[in-house]
């Protein structure tokens, strides 16, 4: 059976944004390909070219990405949060800290009744993130 994996959009900055978790969650960006790579690509009309596709491998996981159609209006959507967990508190946290910074904290990190380290936030870039530690016994 294959995971499940998220796909997030952006507006404009995925590049920076999938660059950024790189660095954060000791990932690797597998894929970043700009839609002026893709086979048949037409040249743009005087704009930044957009992240057609990106891959990043990080925290036992993969997580797709891609900047929106440049054509059509952005919207973030509510309704999910990209949860990671980490098997030592101190990792946890130093991501969550990192990833809060420039962001917003919507609930800070903290001891719960399920983990050792919880906490909610939304980054720079927009997407929002549960970050778990590990789980209590």
């Amino acid at each position: 059976m294959n995971p499940i994996n998220p796909y997030i959009f952006f507006d404009g900055d995925c590049a920076d944004a999938l660059r950024f978790y790189e660095r954060v969650l000791k990932g690797k960006i597998g894929m970043l390909m700009r839609e002026d790579e893709m086979p048949g690509a037409k040249p743009l009309s005087g704009r930044k070219p957009r992240i057609m596709h990106a891959r990043l491998e990080a925290a036992g996981g993969i997580l797709l990405a891609s900047d929106w159609m440049a054509e059509r209006p952005f919207e973030r959507k509510q309704g999910f949060y990209v949860s990671v967990e980490f098997p030592a508190k101190e990792e946890a946290q130093r991501v969550f800290e990192a990833l809060a910074e420039g962001g917003q904290v919507n609930l800070p990190f903290a001891d719960t009744f399920w983990s050792q380290g919880f906490g909610m936030l939304v980054d720079k870039y927009g997407t929002p993130w549960m970050i778990n530690g590990p789980r209590k016994p």
